[in-house]
This record gives structure tokens, sequence and C-alpha cells, in this order.
């Protein structure tokens, strides 16, 4: 293990996402959303598949006996995907980042219904505690006071918040895939298949770009792939509970990137909520952690069972 290379490698999957958001924001006010994400979806395949041939990886990384779970996948993380450019349309960069920070609250929702997981009083309330921290983040976008709320952005919100609960669940079916699939046929197969969602809406119309967005569109992409290269290589080096709070230094890249780009400064109310749904979200992770830990040591002190 070398954790302070994983996390190197963390912090970098997290600029490279910040960047494919901040560019598929800047054209959004001009693509349509099924557009843009073909474009991040197809040119996130080329980083992926130069990765996997230098690893020599090809095409043994990208077979499959599931097609209907790859599928599955690929619905619920393509409609997440369409919710959270929608999302960037409407609001600040900094705000669409911080409400996706709910999708950890929603994975723990979702694994005690949907896998029959284990959850106990310190993660349900950590769960509590960080919906506490959504709804500040979303008070000003949904106040019903006297001071005017635009429908937009209370739009942008409503778009966040489900593809914040599209990637929780997008995150369980792929805990499934893991079961029986490698990483290289997941992260192939799900842009496969957004890339052919995305593809579809050109009956509903495209616009056709200038040789400078589409660099730029086509930056996002390559950005994308190269962000979930970095992500999953960054497993490799250490513990997932050390490297998964680092996830939330993509609110420090929007921020900056925001303020010099968009020159956008988030609202107290976003640091503030924010803040809370991240410290709650550590704490799951942490708390998933020991819990792995005391299982395994109560496996590894289990009596052998008789042949």
């Amino acid at each position: 293990m070398r954790p302070l290379l994983g996390i190197t490698l963390k912090v970098l999957s997290a600029l490279a996402f910040t960047l494919m958001s901040a560019a598929i924001r800047q054209m959004s006010s001009v693509y349509p959303t099924g557009e843009l994400v073909f474009f991040r979806s197809a040119f996130a395949l080329v980083p992926l598949v130069v990765w996997l041939a230098a690893r020599r990886e090809l095409p043994s990384a990208v077979r499959t006996a599931n097609v209907t779970g790859h599928f599955k996948r690929g619905l619920i993380g393509g409609c997440g995907m369409f919710c959270g450019f929608l999302a960037l349309t409407y609001l600040p960069l900094s705000e669409a980042v911080a409400i996706g920070y709910a999708s950890p609250l929603f994975v723990v929702i979702l694994a005690a219904f949907l896998l029959g997981e284990s959850v106990r009083f310190y993660r349900w309330s950590a769960v509590l505690i960080g919906f506490v921290g959504v709804v500040i983040m979303l008070s000003p976008r949904l106040s019903l006071g006297a001071a005017p709320v635009s429908s937009t952005l209370t739009l942008g919100a409503m778009f966040g918040l489900m593809g914040a609960m599209c990637s929780a669940g997008a995150t369980i079916q792929v805990r499934r895939l893991t079961h029986t699939e490698t990483t290289g046929a997941i992260v192939f197969y799900f842009s496969i298949l957004t890339t052919m969602f995305g593809l579809s809406t050109a009956l509903l119309g495209w616009v056709m770009p200038t040789w400078q967005d589409a660099a730029v569109l086509i930056g996002a992409g390559i950005m994308g792939g190269i962000g979930q290269i970095l992500m999953t290589q960054s497993f490799r080096y250490a513990e997932t509970s050390t490297i998964a709070p680092f996830e939330y230094t993509t609110m420090i890249w929007a921020v900056l990137l925001g303020w010099f780009v968009f020159h956008e400064w988030p609202a107290p109310s976003v640091l503030v909520g924010g803040a809370i749904v991240a410290c709650a979200g550590i704490f799951v992770i942490w708390r998933e952690h020991r819990l792995g830990l005391e299982r395994r040591r109560a496996a590894e002190a289990a009596p052998p069972r008789a042949a």
C-alpha cells in the first residue's frame, strides 16, 4: 500500500471531474443536454481504451456475461448524468457540486432497502444530519418567503438532488457488478450506453459546434475519462476509507473555478450545508470501514468449517 500516492491520484481525479463539470457548464447555455452527454461519454472512451491497451487488458477487460446488469447501471447512471448536467445548466458550479455530496447518504438508504445491509443507529444519525445540510443548501432555492426565488434555480436544485439519487442507485448497481465484472468492463459499458443515450437525443435537435466549442466538449469527455482512470488507480494504492474523504476536495476546485472562470462565489448556505453533508459523508465512510474491520476479525476468529 502507498497511501500518499493513492490520495494524490484521488485529488487529481477530483480536479479532472471538476474541470469536466466546468466545461459542461460553460457549454450548457448553447448546446442541448443530450449533446453534452454524448461528447462527455464518447470521448471518455479514448483515455479508457488507451489505458486498457497499455495494460494489455484488451479485449479481456471488456468481456462480460452480465449484459442486463450493465444496462441497469447505464440506465440509472445515464439518468443521473442528464440530471447532473441540467443542474450545471441552472446552478453555480460550486452549488451543483455541493448538492451532489448527498449521494453517499442515499447510498446508505438504498443499501439498507435493496441490498439488505444492516444499518445501525450511528449511520442513520449521520444520514439524518447530512440531510439537514441538504435542506440548508436548498433552502434559498425553495424559499416561500417574501424574497422571490428564480424558478430556474429551483429547477436546478431539484435536478441536482435527483442526480445525486441516481448516482446512489448507480453505486448500488456497481457494487453488484463488481462481484463478477472487471473495472474496465464496468466503465467501458457505462460509457458506451450513455453515449448511445446521448446520441438518441439528436432527433430532438442538436447544435453544430464551432471548432473552439468542439475542442472544449471533447476536452470535457477526455477529462471525464482521465478522472475515472485516476480514481480507479487510487484504490490500488490505499484503502477506500483513506481515499474516499478526498472526494470532497471537489468543492475547493469548484469554488476556485467558479470564482476565476464564472465570477461566482458560493452563498453562505451552500458552504455551511455542504460542510455538514461532507462531514456526514466522511463519518459514514469511517463507520463502514470500522464495521468492515469488525467483520474481518470475526471471520478470522471463527472456527474453520468441517469438511
